[in-house]
């Protein structure tokens, strides 16, 4: 969402670091371009002036200007102000009490409002472990009842059946009822929108409130629409008491002006953001996490969360068993290819990385992006499951049958030949050094903090050089220079090595 944001502030950021020291003037200046990055990311100009005003005030004391490293501390202070802004720990949903706790959605037609109903019954259902119902109040628009109904298919979760010529209040009314008579968790009200604020959708939305008194009441809005959403959100929470902000789309909105001034210019916190069309593409808003990838620190925790999430514990376990014994053939290539998908593909676990922007561009200009992955995936299964476990049996005529299955060259059949041997030389290097738990022990390192309970989550670890080297040296080369050095499939970067 805040791709330009994070190319432009990194861009300051590393002046400012690259500097023995700092003065006033030097400040100034970082946070005048900082204010031209924040104003053509279409934040809000009042939001804007707040911002430079707080992190000025802070970054020109006396701790900060004669410090060893003023640029980190500088990026540090930015980055609290960030989620300062960003509203920190408002995120939660209040719906754990008597049941049925009552959702209510508003917002414009044409915002996503009825498909992300669905995608938050699905999230209450599949993460919170809640018995969620939907009905829709919509009877201005076709097929928005029925819509719902499929997408409460997809979701398995209750739906609220129709019965023709019902007023939006008596829908809420039997909604209620209903979801009390079946035990329901959560009843998601989805309301209908217009495609401009007007009197009678903000009276029928004020009558709902009143009458279904709900736990929460979310604006849905699209961030694309940058400061149109922040207007339509604070023109919502002047009529109706809006506890939080749903923002779509956010996958398609590379400024993030939208997310920046929507706390600040409303007092509604964002709660979920829409990261894909998909049903299971919703995700709660975490400021400390967002402000993260603005300043390109990543969002590991994320990561690991989604990683745990998609990864089956016993796929996980047979991955270890096979790296102890030093063993990686086409068929875990194969798996590792389809968890990464699972994960969102190589754009969204790239943007959860620290410091991948660059690399991000790098791959985009090298062609590495998930149609690749995708094309990897149909090389595999183009091969017989002799092939997959003994490559050696691939031949000059094999190959050419393998690249005509699949829709790929000779040379791409190769490539991906040679990145499988590169990591099944890897893992039989650490098979030899006892598994990934030796090697990681041997660097001084930890697999997870039950097996080291002084390993502290809020601080990463500083590997020296000769750590760096010899990992270096285990993965076969230099990792700066290799994309297959992160361990992923299908980033295997040109070998300087001439082939034996």
């Amino acid at each position: 969402m805040f791709e330009n944001l994070t190319d432009k502030l990194g861009n300051v950021f590393k002046g400012l670091t690259k500097r023995g020291s700092l003065s006033e003037s030097d400040v100034d200046s970082a946070l005048q371009e900082v204010r031209l990055a924040l104003l053509e990311a279409d934040v809000a100009l009042p939001v804007v002036k707040d911002f430079i005003t707080k992190v000025r005030d802070r970054a020109v004391g006396e701790e900060v200007l004669r410090s060893i490293t003023p640029g980190q501390q500088v990026i540090k202070i930015v980055n609290d102000v960030l989620i300062e802004i960003l509203g920190s720990g408002e995120s939660e949903l209040t719906i754990d009490h008597s049941p049925p706790a009552v959702i209510l959605l508003v917002g414009l037609q044409g915002s996503g409002k009825t498909t992300t109903a669905g995608k938050l019954a699905l999230h209450l259902k599949s993460k919170k472990r809640k018995k969620v119902m939907l009905a829709s109040l919509d009877i201005y628009r076709p097929a928005a009842r029925e819509q719902l109904r499929i997408l409460g298919e997809q979701a398995e979760v209750s739906v609220l059946p129709e019965i023709d010529g019902e007023s939006p209040a008596n829908i809420a009314k039997r909604a209620m009822a209903a979801a009390k008579i079946q035990a329901i968790d959560v009843l998601i009200l989805d309301t209908a929108g217009r495609t401009t604020l007007d009197a009678i959708m903000m009276s029928e939305a004020k009558e709902i409130f009143s009458l279904s008194k709900p736990s929460e009441t979310l604006l849905v809005a699209d961030a694309m629409t940058g400061q149109d959403a922040v207007q339509t959100a604070k023109a919502f929470s002047d009529i109706i008491k809006i506890s939080g902000v749903i923002l779509t789309r956010s996958d398609g909105d590379a400024r993030g002006g939208a997310a920046l001034s929507m706390k600040a210019v409303t007092g509604c916190p964002i709660k979920f953001v829409g990261v894909s069309e998909k049903l299971d593409g919703l995700e709660p808003f975490y400021p400390e996490r967002a402000a993260g990838r603005i300043l390109d620190m990543g969002d590991v925790v994320s990561l690991v969360e989604k990683a745990a999430e998609t990864i089956a514990e016993e796929d996980a376990a047979h991955m270890m068993k096979r790296m102890s014994q030093g063993s990686f053939d086409m068929n875990d290539m194969l798996k590792q290819i389809g968890q990464l998908k699972k994960m969102g593909g190589l754009g969204g676990i790239m943007s959860m990385l620290p410091g991948i922007g660059k690399l991000q561009k790098q791959m985009a200009a090298n062609n590495f992006n998930d149609k690749a992955i995708s094309k990897q995936e149909a090389i595999i299964y183009s091969m017989t499951k002799q092939e997959r476990i003994n490559v050696g049996l691939l031949n000059a005529s094999r190959r050419k049958r393998i690249s005509f299955g699949s829709g790929s060259s000779v040379s791409e059949v190769n490539r991906l030949v040679k990145q499988q041997q590169d990591m099944a030389r890897m893992m039989k290097k650490m098979g030899k050094m006892g598994g990934l738990k030796s090697m990681m022990s041997s660097l001084g390192g930890s697999i997870s903090s039950s097996e080291n309970p002084s390993f502290n989550k809020e601080e990463t670890p500083i590997m020296d050089a000769g750590k760096m080297a010899e990992i270096q040296k285990l993965m076969g080369g230099n990792m700066s220079n290799r994309f297959g050095g992160m361990g992923l499939p299908g980033l295997g970067g040109k070998s300087s090595k001439k082939r034996r």
